[in-house]
């Protein structure tokens, strides 16, 4: 039976959920989904892969400047966004426990929290950013620091502004996908049997999350 662009699929206990046409059935969706998210983590991974490399190459030749462009930042709110997404990634879970145990509404205040914890990693990083401009700590030639104790500082918020600025992006990427997953679980399309999307998003939320965990030691422990 088709409907529209979905199959149907028939459960033991008298459930309906939709999957798309192309695939054979609904467990043929769902990991083939996964197995997509993964390849596309993947890509994310070697993207973030080449910044690590070429942070490394600089470190090993400038040494000093590293520990010198380090101890401008503030480790504790570094560290108090590394907790921060690391509570996320713990009510994301949940958000997908909740759904695959019926218990959607208990999902959609997990979700609400996730949202609520990358928003707060956003402002943090929002005041940490509005420091470093008001000081000069800018990369390349944008870099106006007076009493700069390196003549390559820059290069070292070259490397912090292109690192947090990108993995920033994806946090609020994330959060939208979240905001999307949440209508999606108010309008009652997930259940026990069907949560691909929330799983997906998680995934990435995970990565994410997985990616700052290294970040921040390189960036803010460095010295």
């Amino acid at each position: 039976m088709s409907t529209g662009n979905h199959a149907v699929a028939e459960h033991g206990h008298g459930e309906r959920h939709h999957f798309a046409h192309h695939f054979r059935n609904e467990m043929h969706e769902f990991v083939t989904s996964k197995e997509g998210i993964w390849l596309f983590m993947v890509t994310e991974i070697l993207m973030f892969g080449g910044l690590f490399v070429g942070y490394f190459l600089m470190h090993r030749a400038y040494p000093e400047m590293f520990a010198k462009g380090a101890s401008h930042l503030n480790w504790k709110m570094g560290a108090f966004n590394t907790v921060v997404l690391i509570l996320s990634s713990w009510t994301m879970a949940l958000s997908i426990h909740y759904i695959q145990t019926k218990h959607n509404d208990k999902a959609t205040k997990m979700l609400i929290l996730t949202i609520l914890c990358g928003a707060i990693f956003m402002v943090v990083k929002f005041f940490e950013y509005k420091a470093k401009f008001e000081h000069g700590l800018l990369p390349g030639n944008f870099f106006h620091y007076e009493e700069a104790e390196h003549t390559n500082l820059a290069m070292y918020f070259g490397f912090y502004f292109c690192m947090t600025g990108l993995h920033g992006t994806h946090v609020l990427i994330g959060m939208c996908l979240m905001g999307w997953l949440l209508k999606r679980n108010l309008r009652g399309d997930f259940d026990e049997h069907y949560y691909t999307p929330v799983e997906g998003v998680g995934l990435f939320w995970h990565i994410v999350d997985l990616i700052w965990i290294f970040l921040f030691p390189l960036l803010y422990l460095v010295g």
